[in-house]
């Protein structure tokens, strides 16, 4: 048990270091957010085929954010594959957009409830494994905001196009919004870590570290017991 809560200790902190060192990427997804929810609620009246390929692009580009921040963690041999999952997930829904624009608004309906789901989803489990002062509650709000409004959709697919609009616009706002605040987050826990590094002060742990053998409980126990066994022979 105790390894067990030592070893996802030290997860925890990987993934906190990890998103600190690519919170430019999670600004950036979180500004083309902000601009997809800006031009669905300033023009309320485009085609559905407009914000398909909206939606598409959107999605797209955040897919390739997020497959590039993999990337870079792989290079470190960090803890890539929860922003492997949530790049494809970005990149299919995009491409499925950008194959099929003059799709129904029931077809759009569920591939925006679709991805909102699964990324929202990807987003509460990465919150998981992240430290506090690195912004896990703001990643599970995000994550949870994109949850809620795929479940929205999913229940009420027969919604027109305009009311499609609204929706769409008013969940990038607060979407990109909870990026945004998460990008500053990480980056403030960037730089303390930085300057830190270059004062030469070692970074403290976030999490107590396991302690030495011989100071564990258990250790004393084995020593005494093996002790005596050798005394009776």
């Amino acid at each position: 048990m105790r390894d067990w809560f030592f070893t996802s200790n030290a997860r925890s902190e990987q993934m906190s270091a990890l998103l600190a060192r690519n919170w430019w990427a999670i600004a950036l997804r979180g500004a083309l957010a902000l601009l997809l929810g800006i031009t669905a609620l300033a023009l309320p009246g485009v085609t559905m085929r407009a914000l398909v390929l909206a939606f598409g692009a959107y999605t797209l580009a955040d897919g390739i954010l997020a497959i590039v921040a993999a990337i870079r963690a792989a290079r470190e041999h960090e803890h890539w594959w929860p922003l492997v999952i949530e790049g494809l997930l970005g990149i299919g829904a995009g491409v499925i957009a950008f194959w099929a624009p003059d799709a129904t608004v029931m077809a759009f309906v569920y591939l925006s409830a679709a991805w909102a789901i699964l990324s929202g989803a990807a987003m509460l489990a990465a919150s998981g494994s992240l430290h506090r002062s690195h912004g896990k509650w703001v990643l599970g709000l995000a994550g949870l905001v994109s949850l809620l409004w795929g479940v929205l959709l999913a229940c009420a697919p027969a919604t027109g196009a305009l009311v499609m609009t609204a929706w769409l616009g008013a969940y990038a706002l607060l979407f990109g919004a909870a990026l945004l605040a998460l990008a500053f987050q990480l980056r403030r826990q960037a730089n303390a870590t930085s300057e830190r590094q270059l004062q030469g002060i070692a970074v403290p742990p976030m999490w107590p570290q396991p302690p030495a053998a011989a100071n564990r409980p258990e250790a004393g126990w084995q020593f005494v017991y093996r002790y005596r066994r050798i005394s009776w022979r």
